[in-house]
């Protein structure tokens, strides 16, 4: 089990369901607030020299506050982005667990607020928040597609190609301030997912070395035991989770770790 995962159920009891939900409509009250003029934005967002001035709520509020390509864009486009973080969000969730995906977001939190007091005179964003989902979920969902400008199917796997070249080349020809905004904005992906591109690149690798087929003519056996019903991550792709069977579910009904205790029950047909 990985330290990732034990530390995902430390943290059970005090995860927040539905956590991104709460944070897309802070994100869009206070964006709407902002263009209306109703509110100061700048008052609310992660200034650390102003925190340690006395203005202890930035610490906190700043992750409510917009990215501000958000606010650039309008409100119609704005709403669009956080429409697209929500559903990104919700998915995660989903094949992850609350528990997963509120440490996922924690630690790129904390990331964001350790980089930010290294530069206390700049302002710091949140949007790692965002950043952070979209890899996530393409990682994950590689050949779904998007409409680029609605009219334009692209999968999505090349446009999280294309945000990765753009953060590449902000950390190379950036400033230091920069450079630790791309770490922030992308740090708890690469703690969640390293280990699982390491051992795709080790098993490509292998893969190109021919091997005697010893088992030719022989049907093919699955080459794992355990799959969960819910994200269909197996005990040979995810060998740190434990799967588990529910005894309420009909059949034979195999869950993850993190999809054990928040599934929805399977009913026997005939059993209605």
């Amino acid at each position: 089990m990985s330290w990732l995962h034990r530390l995902a159920r430390a943290i059970e009891p005090f995860t927040i369901p539905h956590l991104i939900r709460y944070l897309v409509i802070g994100q869009g009250v206070l964006l709407a607030g902002g263009i209306f003029g109703l509110l100061d934005v700048g008052r609310l967002a992660l200034l650390p020299a102003a925190v340690l001035a006395g203005e202890w709520w930035r610490v906190v509020t700043f992750v409510f506050v917009p990215p501000p390509v958000l606010s650039e864009w309008g409100l119609l486009f704005a709403a669009l982005g956080l429409y697209l973080i929500y559903l990104y969000g919700t998915a995660l969730e989903q094949i992850w667990g609350t528990a997963r995906l509120n440490l996922f977001v924690g630690i790129g939190y904390l990331l964001t607020l350790g980089v930010a007091f290294l530069t206390p005179n700049l302002v710091a964003s949140n949007l790692f928040i965002s950043i952070s989902l979209f890899l996530a979920f393409a990682y994950l969902n590689p050949d779904i597609e998007l409409l680029v400008f609605f009219i334009l199917p692209v999968k999505i796997k090349w446009i999280a190609a294309v945000t990765w070249a753009m953060q590449l080349a902000i950390f190379i020809r950036g400033d230091w301030g920069d450079r630790l905004a791309v770490l922030a904005s992308v740090g708890n992906f690469l703690l969640f997912f390293s280990g699982d591109i390491f051992r795709r690149l080790r098993g490509t690798t292998a893969s190109l070395t021919p091997r005697p087929n010893v088992n030719e003519g022989t049907p093919s056996s699955k080459q794992y035991r355990h799959q969960c019903r819910v994200c269909k991550r197996t005990d040979a792709s995810n060998p740190e989770l434990d799967f588990r069977y529910c005894s309420k579910c009909a059949g034979d009904s195999c869950y993850c770790s993190d999809h054990l205790r928040d599934h929805v029950h399977v009913v026997d047909p005939k059993s209605e």
